[in-house]
């Protein structure tokens, strides 16, 4: 099964893609809770190149890594990457408000479909919240 998730940034393309593909700006928007944060990620931005977030419980009690191989990359437009068996794309779509960020992913059996689609809408989410503002910033 494929779920997808999408947010709008309003937001240059170069800006919300140089934020979705640098280490720094990862650590700031990549969480899908309050509870949580990410301490540190990796990224080799080409085909074949792998890619690494660690995600921890900011109480300490647990946390995991997030990591691949990327299959595919158009500059500004599209990012495919594979993540143990399953595989993800990621489209970048300028439009007259900004861009639209369409992720989609295969589902794992673990959990819900409606608690995965949860889970990275709300990362994508703090994604567009955290560019944005960065765009304000002098």
């Amino acid at each position: 099964m494929r779920i997808t998730v999408e947010t709008s940034v309003a937001a240059p393309i170069d800006q919300v893609w140089r934020a979705y593909t640098t280490p720094a700006d990862i650590v700031n928007w990549n969480t899908a809770s309050d509870d949580w944060h990410t301490t540190r990620a990796t990224v080799d931005l080409r085909e074949g190149g792998a890619f690494s977030s660690r995600m921890e419980a900011k109480d300490g009690s647990m946390g995991f890594d997030f990591a691949g191989t990327y299959t595919k990359i158009v500059e500004h437009k599209r990012i495919e990457y594979a993540f143990g068996d399953r595989k993800a794309e990621v489209e970048f779509v300028p439009g007259p408000n900004g861009v639209v960020v369409r992720v989609v992913f295969d589902a794992e059996t673990t959990h819900s479909v409606e608690q995965q689609q949860g889970g990275w809408q709300a990362i994508l989410d703090n994604f567009a919240r955290y560019v944005e503002a960065k765009k304000r910033m002098p």
